[in-house]
């Protein structure tokens, strides 16, 4: 990510905070290759806290069972590079961090995939699934969907990284963009 990305990125995660802030909507991640840039992502942003609640970073993939919840045959099976694995990541996050004065109310994001430098057994290096969890409050059609994107990013180690977050913001600041028209 360059540095007009980087603006680029800083704006649309403020686009994000101001539309949470707007709904009353919380947001939260659940973090593998990202390592906590995605959090960064939007607590460079002031007045972040009124609506983003934090972020697991679960870089191990027990951490990703025993903390978030994600299903152990899955990950044994699949390894943590999977789609299904983001959804799960998504949703929990957002359970994890769910208070009952937020009812159904945080947007769940997560993050796994290959940072490289090489390939993950089979997984290429840039291999990176994101998971959007959409609660029913803002949800079009008020039920809560959780979606992963499957990601082909290019570059080393950081830029993969960084990829992972501005395409993540990316994909969250035109949903949030289409619910405001």
């Amino acid at each position: 990510m360059n540095d007009a990305d980087s603006c680029r990125c800083d704006d649309m995660a403020a686009r994000i905070l101001r539309f949470c802030e707007a709904h009353d909507v919380k947001i939260v991640a659940a973090e593998s290759l990202t390592g906590g840039l995605l959090a960064d992502a939007f607590v460079r942003v002031p007045g972040a806290s009124r609506v983003f609640l934090g972020s697991a970073v679960t870089y191990d993939i027990r951490a990703k069972a025993s903390i978030l919840g994600v299903d152990r045959g899955l990950l044994e099976r699949e390894g943590a590079v999977h789609p299904e694995v983001a959804r799960q990541m998504a949703a929990s996050v957002a359970g994890l961090y769910g208070q009952p004065e937020y009812a159904d109310r945080v947007i769940g994001l997560s993050t796994t995939g290959v940072a490289g430098p090489g390939p993950d057994g089979d997984k290429p290096a840039g291999l990176v699934y994101v998971g959007v969890r959409i609660p029913a409050a803002i949800s079009p059609d008020g039920v809560p969907s959780v979606t992963a994107y499957e990601l082909h990013l290019t570059g080393g180690r950081e830029e993969v990284r960084r990829g992972a977050v501005f395409s993540l913001v990316q994909i969250v600041s035109h949903f949030t963009g289409d619910m405001q028209e």
